[in-house]
This record gives C-alpha cells, structure tokens and sequence, in this order.
C-alpha cells in the first residue's frame, strides 16, 4: 500500500476529478486490464497494520496505472449535514440531519465521498456498478438534507490508494481476498459484521 507523494500524484485525480465534474482519463480501463471496479477488497486475516486490520473496500477505480478503493466499515461517528457543508467552504444553514461517517482510508483523509445507490446521479457521479456509485460535491449532501438525496448513502473520509502493480503483488501473497460488492454489504449489513459477510462470500464463489 503506498500512502506517500507518488499516491497522491496518481490518486488525486479522484478527488480533484470528482470535485470539477470530470475524471482524469489516465486510470481508463484497457482491454487487456483485468479490472476489479465494482468488487470489494477483503483483507486477509494475517494483515497486522491496523490500518487495514479486517478492512473491507470497495474498489471505485483500477487500471495498470494503480487502484484506488473506499473503506466502507470503519465508522468513527456522526457529522451534521451542516457541518459537512461548512468543511467543503459552503453555507448548510438550510439543511437538517446528521449522518454516520466513516474512515475511507489513510489518504487525503480530508476528502469525503459518498458512496450510494444508483437511483441517485449528477454530472460529476462516477458509476462502479449497476448497483453503487460514487459521488463527491457539496450538492449531494443539500440534497440529502432537503430529502432529494440517494436512497442509501455511505459517507467516507479519504481513500485507499495502490500505484503500478502494488495491488496485484498484495494479491498475489494473499494479503487481500476479492468478492463481489453489493448494496446488502455496503449500506444495510451491521458494520462489526461486514469484513465477516464479505468473507462468507469469498468462500461461497470459489
């Protein structure tokens, strides 16, 4: 896992991509790319950072170039929507609401993303699924506070990043197993009980 300068020069893109409505077009998938966008990272029980220790991670972007993914069951408490408005320079005043957030990942912990379900789009929503989605501006959280909003969200701070190659070497000495996401595992599973569901699944494909 790389978490220094070159992470953040090859995994902005996501977040300034994100912000602007557009995404960098260096992580497009090529044909000869196996991509895992739409699964989740299941951390093997022998990872001992505990950053990662039973992590489970949707990966929202992958290519030969690097990955980037999104823990979705590290909760670290309740922000008012307003709150969250107010991090991003804007005023929240008109909207109500407080909302679970969680640890996405060790890096720029200062971005927030929110990872939800399809009904749901704007010009800057990236799809990873026909399922789940993800979005990053101050609008998706005014429309969730004026009820317009995903009908499931899961609100993260930072992200998990991979440069060339690191993924595949980690999977390859079986630190992380892979599963399909769903929207069951990712917004309605009990969050003690998500790397253990994501496991069960693991085993249930092989």
């Amino acid at each position: 896992m790389c978490l220094g300068r070159s992470m953040l020069a090859l995994c902005g893109f996501l977040v300034t991509g994100v912000l602007l409505g557009a995404v960098s077009p260096r992580l497009e998938q090529g044909p000869e790319h196996s991509s895992l966008v739409g699964q989740v990272l299941i951390a093997s029980p022998k990872i001992a950072d505990p950053r990662f220790q039973r992590t489970v991670i949707l990966i929202v972007r992958h290519s030969k170039d690097g990955a980037v993914g999104i823990t979705i069951n590290r909760p670290i408490g309740e922000h008012s929507l307003a709150s969250l408005l107010a991090m991003l320079g804007e005023n929240g005043s008109s909207v109500d609401g407080d909302v679970q957030i969680f640890a996405g990942g060790p890096v720029q912990p200062e971005a927030i993303f929110v990872i939800h379900t399809t009904d749901y789009t704007r010009s800057e929503t990236i799809p990873i699924n026909g399922r789940v989605a993800v979005t990053s501006s101050s609008e998706v959280f005014r429309d969730i506070g004026h009820k317009k909003g995903p009908r499931k969200t899961l609100i993260a701070f930072g992200y998990a990043g991979w440069g060339p190659g690191q993924l595949e070497a980690e999977l390859a000495r079986h630190d992380w197993f892979t599963a399909a996401a769903d929207a069951d595992l990712i917004f309605e599973e009990r969050r003690e009980r998500v790397w253990d569901s994501a496991l069960a699944r693991r085993f249930r494909d092989l």
